[in-house]
């Protein structure tokens, strides 16, 4: 797939074995599933490796080299997808030999940030490649043997120099039917030759050894822990946003939405206080994020709408205002996101949650979890008290605190262990979150009603669509007093259950 810059994606799907230098190469021959092996030409392969100086990228199993020779010289980035595969992207070789390309780098900004990037190792291979044809003709694997000579590089020079043979085979389409049966099937042809599973994930993880820094262990705190993952998420799903991946920004404002929860909810645990700067600039990207979410969600909401309706019903360019105004407002806020995700601050926000997601609580704390089910619930009692008072001017406003509130609970509660209050706590949130979505898109139909009536256009579908969005709220309203007795039911039984956390 061919993307901006002249850089292309595919998913590979590959497994890596160790074998000595005389051991004879394998047969695929009996094999049902292959029709023949042809060996190609020798090919030489130089490559050159680039990280951080503390080596963030191979920290997460993500390489970035430049490669001559073979038959796809140039720049590659591997990020990990799965147990076994990764997502591999290439760009050309370019004029400058350690000029990353723009479009690689900012694939992995959130990892590398604006610490630069230098040469940390380099590997040549001398590959003899087989591939492997399947009973319709068409290869279906690549099999290579690879004797393999490589070096770290510190201050320009080759360091730790090392020689070793290793075998890979690869899958051509990773994603037929069965391909793990098919590499497991070849693989085995590999084993009875006398190869085992490589000891390492990759040649550059072989060369660098103890020099890459290891993963510190999940916090035992379940809080902690939870932080800890989500801010993995939030790394992962950034990628994802760059690629313009469909729901990324959503799943990436989750994330962000979820770790400023979290970490409310913990405060003291986490040394933090309500007006910490972390948790203003989780908010403020979430609200970013939310330009392009709210005109996402606008845009599905109002095609499906439309879709539905009789054509009779449709009148006007609507569509055209509803639907693609939707998608442009949406670009409109994917750019600004791109923007605030290359900017030092944004930066400086991922360097301070990565040292919360592996910060301790203090010491002496009390072993319980820092946040609790009941203080959280407390949030949502408090909440739905104030909506019962409030007057119709805000009680909108004031149902979607609720909503908020309840999406805390749902957070600690998963951290904590409690499935039965989260699931309780996730249906409040949903009834809010279609009310909020409700009461979002009606403001925006009026005022679109209002400037399709300026333009002299018929206006009847807005106040059809209209009308259907506050029956949505009116249903989501009506189900949200069974849904909090559901919930405190649930709070209650996890009290008299004896929950730690209680």
């Amino acid at each position: 797939m061919a993307k901006a810059g002249g850089s292309s994606r595919h998913v590979e799907l590959e497994r890596k074995f160790d074998v000595e230098g005389a051991t004879v190469l394998p047969s695929f021959d009996g094999l049902s599933v292959v029709s023949r092996a042809a060996r190609l030409p020798l090919q030489t392969l130089e490559a050159v490796y680039f990280d951080t100086a503390a080596n963030d990228l191979a920290a997460r199993r993500v390489t970035l080299r430049r490669r001559t020779g073979g038959t796809d010289a140039g720049w590659h980035l591997k990020l990990p997808s799965g147990p076994e595969a990764r997502t591999e992207i290439h760009a050309p070789l370019g004029s400058g030999a350690a000029d990353v390309p723009g479009e690689l780098l900012d694939v992995v900004l959130a990892i590398v940030r604006d610490r630069p990037l230098a040469p940390v190792a380099r590997i040549a291979t001398r590959r003899e490649v087989t591939m492997i044809h399947g009973i319709d003709g068409k290869p279906v694997a690549e099999f290579c043997d690879d004797r393999v000579s490589a070096a770290r590089i510190n201050a320009g020079a080759l360091i730790d120099e090392q020689t070793w043979r290793e075998w890979e085979l690869e899958l051509v389409d990773p994603g037929i039917d069965d391909a793990v049966g098919l590499l497991n099937r070849l693989g085995n042809r590999l084993l009875d030759a006398g190869a085992t599973p490589a000891g390492h994930g990759s040649k550059l993880a072989k060369v660098l050894g103890d020099a890459v820094p290891e993963r510190s262990n999940p916090p035992a705190d379940p809080v902690h822990r939870a932080v800890a993952e989500q801010v993995e998420l939030l790394l992962e799903s950034d990628r994802a946003v760059r690629a313009d991946t469909y729901d990324s920004v959503h799943q990436m404002r989750v994330a962000t939405r979820q770790i400023r929860s979290l970490l409310q909810a913990s405060e003291d645990a986490f040394g933090l206080t309500d007006d910490a700067w972390i948790l203003g600039e989780l908010r403020e990207l979430a609200a970013v994020l939310g330009t392009a979410r709210d005109a996402e969600v606008l845009a599905e909401s109002y095609s499906k709408a439309l879709d539905a309706l009789e054509p009779e019903l449709v009148r006007g360019p609507v569509r055209e205002r509803l639907v693609e105004g939707a998608r442009r407002q949406y670009q409109l806020g994917l750019r600004r996101s791109w923007a605030a995700m290359r900017s030092p601050r944004y930066f400086r926000m991922l360097d301070a949650l990565e040292g919360l997601a592996v910060t301790q609580p203090p010491e002496g704390q009390d072993t319980h979890p820092p946040a609790t089910i009941e203080s959280s619930y407390r949030r949502v009692r408090k909440a739905v008290k104030a909506s019962r008072a409030a007057t119709d001017n805000i009680h909108d406003d004031a149902l979607h605190r609720i909503r908020k509130a309840a999406k805390r609970l749902r957070y600690v509660a998963a951290a904590t262990g409690d499935a039965r209050v989260a699931g309780r706590s996730k249906t409040i949130q949903t009834l809010l979150g279609d009310h909020q979505d409700s009461v979002i898109s009606r403001a925006h139909l009026l005022r679109q009603a209002d400037a399709a009536y300026a333009a002299g256009e018929d206006t009847f579908t807005y106040g059809v669509l209209y009308q259907q969005k506050a029956e949505v709220g009116d249903r989501c309203r009506a189900q949200l007093d069974d849904a909090l007795t559901a919930l405190r039911r649930s709070v209650r039984e996890a009290r008299r259950g004896g929950r730690a956390d209680l």
